[in-house]
């Protein structure tokens, strides 16, 4: 039996733990430093911090979407949401990095179970005509909470210590357990049979793919152990996903991915524009808080201020976007958001000196704010709109493992990026030596270089996001009345 179906106070219920999730994607960032010296972690340590959350959320991604189909998205979430409010005290409890990295990843899969269940409701609650609305408020939460991340670590890293970026999710995730289960609503689950085959190939072919992407600037692109390298695993994690897709082309019973997702155009577009986004907004951040803390000297919480501009731009913005979405083609809004993007990137890029003035800087940083605003609800409203409620959930967890896979491209793409750019403009320079304590450490001489690699680096993300403006130009236009004439039909059969 279904509850009655409120879908604006369950959406705000669930955009908590959702915010709670993806600020811990990026919270980390800022307290490495406190948490290397506090937990006596060399470097390589302190990067599987991170590393192991993100890896955790990616790779199951695929399956606990197709969970929230059989068991219902509110119970997948609620369970997600203990799950990673407990890890969290885990986390800030850790007298060793080792600990901290296992519950890090206890966190992940947490997060894991909660994300694809935010889409998944507002597929199955909201109508296609006015899903746009529910979608910019959740586009704007993914927005801005990737922005406030760094700055609010910093907040608190330098108030209280590194240990309260996790003891802050307690409370928030407290408000959020109950506020769900109040006010979001059973929804009809449906009776799947598992596909023990696809979990483990599409799992363990995630986590070779995820971890060789992510880890291989680590070995340096070598060996791992023994006969295991990077190129290796990333090949065998291809071959896998390949097998994986063959497989639930063959099965005739119920696959854990109904390749019928993709038959509609606007899902398998929408999935490659969120890739090329996933990819940007991991990939920008990092070599613009090192130009500001190394080459300009600025403080961890300085440097998170510059992106300022575009965390209120995006999260002002989103919303009207949003409305916008139920009345207009929304690929012309993607377009535009698309532009911005890669002309606030590129202005951002050519600007970066030891010497430009933070005025100058926070001006791309308007322009990424418009951008930002105008991709997320358009993407997701467009890849939701013609999924039937019974694949809300697998169309949910391919969407966002997509934007996972996208950020850990992302994330390997522009380490190697600026090492390029730093062997070039600086030949012989040690990257190791750059901390993001400040300039101080950093010669005067070679600020500049260490400026024009970080700028350089910046152009990467830029053109991946062209991938993403020309695929929104094919989205098919909405037919309005005829979707929603479906989408009552396939609810009253579900």
């Amino acid at each position: 039996m279904t509850d009655i179906v409120k879908p604006w106070p369950a959406l705000w219920s669930l955009v908590i733990g959702f915010f709670m999730i993806l600020v811990d994607s990026t919270i980390v960032s800022v307290a490495m430093p406190a948490i290397m010296a506090g937990l006596d972690a060399d470097i390589t340590e302190a990067v599987w911090v991170t590393s192991a959350y993100l890896l955790a959320y990616a790779v199951p991604l695929l399956v606990t979407g197709r969970l929230g189909d059989r068991f219902g998205p509110k119970n997948v979430y609620l369970i997600g949401l203990v799950v990673f409010t407990l890890a969290s005290v885990w986390c800030g409890l850790s007298p060793h990095v080792e600990s901290l990295i296992i519950a890090r990843v206890v966190q992940g899969l947490g997060a894991a179970m909660m994300t694809p269940q935010t889409m998944a409701v507002i597929t199955r609650t909201f109508p296609p005509d006015g899903r746009g609305t529910a979608m910019g408020l959740w586009g704007s939460v993914a927005g801005v909470a990737i922005l406030v991340g760094p700055v609010l670590g910093g907040v608190l890293v330098g108030a209280f210590g590194w240990e309260w970026i996790f003891f802050i999710n307690v409370p928030v995730g407290i408000v959020g357990f109950v506020m769900a289960a109040r006010l979001v609503p059973k929804l009809t689950t449906h009776s799947h049979r598992f596909d023990g085959l696809g979990v483990i190939l599409s799992t363990v072919g995630m986590f070779c793919l995820v971890f060789g992407i992510q880890e291989g600037e680590s070995f340096d692109w070598g060996v791992i152990v023994g006969p295991i390298s990077v190129g290796r695993l990333v090949a065998a994690g291809v071959v896998l996903l390949v097998v994986f897709v063959v497989w639930q082309r063959l099965n005739r019973r119920e696959p854990l991915l109904p390749l019928a997702v993709f038959r509609d155009r606007n899902f398998g577009l929408a999935n490659v524009g969120i890739a090329s986004m996933g990819f940007a907004t991991t990939g920008m951040a990092l070599p613009l808080m090192l130009f500001a803390q190394v080459a300009r000297g600025f403080s961890a919480t300085e440097a998170a201020l510059l992106l300022a501009p575009m965390a209120v731009i995006s999260g002002g913005l989103a919303p009207v976007v949003g409305k916008l979405v139920d009345r207009t083609n929304p690929k012309y809004l993607a377009a535009g958001g698309f532009a911005c993007m890669i002309g606030g990137l590129t202005w951002l890029g050519l600007i970066l000196t030891p010497t430009t003035p933070v005025w100058l800087l926070l001006l791309p940083t308007v322009l990424l704010g418009f951008g930002n605003a105008g991709v997320w609800a358009p993407l997701s409203s467009t890849a939701t709109r013609n999924l039937p409620p019974r694949m809300a959930g697998a169309g949910s967890g391919v969407y966002n493992t997509m934007r996972q896979v996208g950020a850990v491209l992302g994330s390997a793409g522009i380490a190697a990026a600026m090492n390029a750019r730093l062997a070039l403009n600086l030949p012989g320079f040690d990257s190791t030596g750059a901390t993001p304590e400040g300039a101080g450490e950093l010669p005067a001489a070679l600020r500049s270089g260490f400026a024009s690699a970080m700028g350089e680096s910046m152009l990467v993300p830029a053109a991946v996001l062209c991938a993403g403006f020309v695929v929104v130009w094919f989205f098919n236009a909405p037919v309005r009345a005829a979707e929603n004439r479906e989408w009552d039909a396939a609810r009253g059969a579900a």
